[in-house]
């Protein structure tokens, strides 16, 4: 098995005081989402002398999405907070969409699921590519690294 880099995340996890506990689809939908994160992913705080692996604990505060980087000793590197402002439109969109996919799925012809699901997946993308925006000159993801972090900022529902 080939070794991972160190420049990547070893450890998600979700302020309980800030995000709370969710019915248990969206409690594996959360799970899924940092296990897929963990598994792969490239992830570097911008100008950290060190190369990690690094702990992400996300929080919520004042309409912010907290990320909180330590070493995996626990020593803190960085916080940053990014307004979940600018991602309400993109994921809002993209609800709207999973929402008719799914309804689809029962209903709709491959070729109509098909077209839907790549409007789904054109959303997904422009959500990961504003976050990588939004994270620029503060962490360096990967564009799939970006794509598995906006699926689990997804999965937050947020309040508000």
């Amino acid at each position: 098995m080939p070794q991972k880099s160190p420049a990547r995340l070893s450890e998600v996890t979700l302020d309980e005081a800030s995000i709370g506990h969710a019915g248990s689809d969206i409690e594996h939908e959360r799970a899924t989402a940092i296990w897929d994160l963990i598994e792969d992913n490239s992830f570097v705080p911008c100008g950290d002398p060190e190369e990690g692996p690094y702990h992400l604990h996300i929080s919520l505060m004042d309409n912010r999405l907290v990320l909180d980087i330590k070493r995996e000793n626990g020593e803190p590197v960085v916080q940053h907070h990014l307004s979940l402002t600018p991602f309400r439109k993109v994921v809002k969109d993209y609800f709207l969409i999973c929402e008719s996919y799914y309804a689809a799925i029962r209903t709709s012809s491959p070729s109509q699921i098909e077209a839907i699901d790549m409007g789904r997946r054109g959303a997904h993308n422009d959500g990961s590519e504003l976050l990588r925006e939004r994270l620029k000159g503060k962490v360096e993801i990967d564009f799939d690294t970006a794509r598995r972090l906006f699926t689990l900022i997804c999965a937050l529902h947020w309040k508000g």
